[in-house]
């Protein structure tokens, strides 16, 4: 589109120069849009004037900025993208005036009574950035009773096309600013997934299957046991692995204060709310949202929770501007849902939402095969953390390790190793400086008796696991990860009998 700046006077110029500077003096989104709106009103002398942004996804036209009587109230407000003169220019990408709206056949009237406001004669001109229209600016009712022009408008086009230019920067500047909130945020607590068992490799399988797509994945499994580890694996086989990955334990925060997380709050919404927050729903943006602890939220949140996977939008706490978002939700609970539906602590319909892909992330006790690569890894990287050699893990060691029951899993296991590292004062980490609730009774006195060969600890193991299990040799064979005839063979070999 050819812009009329031949037509347009030396005042007018001048005006439009000093437009721009107003516009291109920030690079706050918010700031920018307040610019426009203000700018737009002084260059074509008018009462009103206002910056509409088409919202692409949900074809909607938004309100962001508005100066004139009863311009407060329209910010946040939209309306369906095809409808009133903004809803045809954004249509056609041509400009338009309405010296009498009321003779104008677009012209919606459902603004002005929801605002108050008598419009009498509008001008509207398209913000078209890389030939696309990203919304709408509007100027109503030319001061001191005359009507608006063409020369008016030619020179709103103009504005527009500026405008445009200054609110895409914006727009990008807060996008960069977001996402490097974001990816710093991501970068905190990653792990990597260690191991080969079985049940591990289950788990991913199904992690592989899901990761394509967008469906909602809910990771269950006992505390400890790597569910945040395993989210940020589906994250990094998905088509949004260039992306942020975000996470929220909602278990940890108050109700207000979660919401304010999720969602993010406007100044003022709340005590403390000292300036404008984004939540983790637009950090995420483009990116995965991981929920953790889900079934610890409350009945309020979870009506606004279902509301955000329904409909991809909400409202930060305090606001009432519309925000949409495109993320990818993958949640995580230690708690039965399916009993919290039941008992009426956890909505059905959420539930259902959250159930998409469920994958169970199997316990420690159920992988022992992988229990040696994790403590290795973790004494490595503790090792590292002190600038210190990592020293080795005695064969006893990893024994008596492997045998445990980890009821806090891998947690657990690497709150053990950085204890074990910190005490160790040589080269090799020994059952002593384990936990005595890991070693046992029975291996500790065998420890302090001077038999410390393996022999001498296998034998306290399996007298732990026995005594664990009330002497029920089927139930102490399982726990050991093997068979009721092996044990049986190492009772005899060990000449262990059952105290009276």
């Amino acid at each position: 589109m050819k812009l009329p700046t031949s037509n347009l006077s030396p005042d007018s110029l001048a005006a439009l120069a000093e437009a721009s500077a107003a516009i291109n003096s920030s690079l706050e989104f918010d700031k920018v849009l307040n610019a426009i709106a203000e700018s737009a009103a002084e260059v074509l002398s008018a009462e009103a004037s206002s910056v509409l942004l088409l919202d692409q996804r949900r074809r909607k036209l938004v309100f962001v900025a508005a100066v004139g009587d009863r311009g407060n109230a329209l910010v946040g407000e939209e309306f369906d993208a095809e409808l009133g003169i903004a809803g045809h220019v954004a249509a056609t990408g041509e400009p338009a005036i309405a010296p009498d709206v009321h003779k104008n056949e677009h012209f919606f009237e459902g603004i002005d009574a929801k605002s108050s406001f008598q419009t009498r004669g509008l001008i509207a001109a398209p913000m078209i950035h890389q030939s696309e229209v990203i919304g709408v600016v509007e100027v109503l009712n030319r001061r001191g009773g005359v009507s608006f022009e063409r020369g008016d408008l030619d020179l709103l086009l103009v504005f527009a096309n500026l405008a445009a230019i200054g609110a895409c920067n914006a727009r990008a500047h807060e996008q960069l600013r977001r996402e490097n909130q974001g990816l710093r945020q991501a970068t905190l607590g990653s792990e990597e997934i260690i191991g080969q068992s079985g049940a591990l490799a289950g788990a991913l399988r199904l992690c592989d299957r899901v990761a394509n797509s967008n469906a909602t994945v809910l990771l269950l499994g006992e505390t400890g046991t790597g569910k945040e580890v395993t989210a940020r694996y589906v994250h990094n086989q998905s088509p949004r692995a260039d992306r942020a990955f975000i996470g929220l334990n909602c278990a940890a925060l108050t109700e207000t204060l979660l919401e304010s997380e999720l969602f993010g709050h406007e100044k003022g919404a709340f005590t403390g709310a000292t300036s404008q927050k984004v939540g983790r729903f637009e950090l995420a943006d483009g990116g995965t949202l991981f929920l953790d602890e889900i079934g610890d939220i409350s009945a309020s949140t979870q009506v606004k929770l279902l509301r955000v996977l329904e409909e991809r939008e909400f409202v930060r706490v305090g606001g009432v501007k519309t925000v949409s978002c495109d993320v990818r939700i993958i949640a995580a609970t230690n708690r039965n849902l399916k009993e919290a539906v039941a008992s009426g602590s956890f909505r059905e319909d959420l539930f259902y939402r959250l159930n998409v892909f469920p994958i169970e992330v199997p316990p420690l006790r159920q992988r022992r095969e992988d229990i040696p690569p994790l403590a290795e890894h973790f004494n490595q990287r503790a090792s590292a953390e002190m600038g210190r050699t990592a020293p080795r893990l005695s064969g006893a060691t990893t024994a008596i390790l492997t045998s445990h029951k980890w009821p806090g899993n891998i947690r657990e296991l690497r709150n053990v190793i950085e204890r074990a590292v910190l005490l160790c004062d040589g080269d090799e980490i020994l059952p002593r400086h384990l936990p005595r609730e890991i070693v046992g009774t029975t291996a500790a006195t065998i420890e302090s008796q001077g038999d410390s060969s393996l022999w001498g600890y296998e034998r306290a193991m399996i007298i732990k696991a026995l005594t664990e299990n009330d002497w029920n040799q089927s139930q102490a064979a399982r726990s050991l990860g093997i068979s009721r005839d092996n044990l049986r063979y190492r009772v005899k070999k060990y000449k262990i009998e059952k105290p009276t």
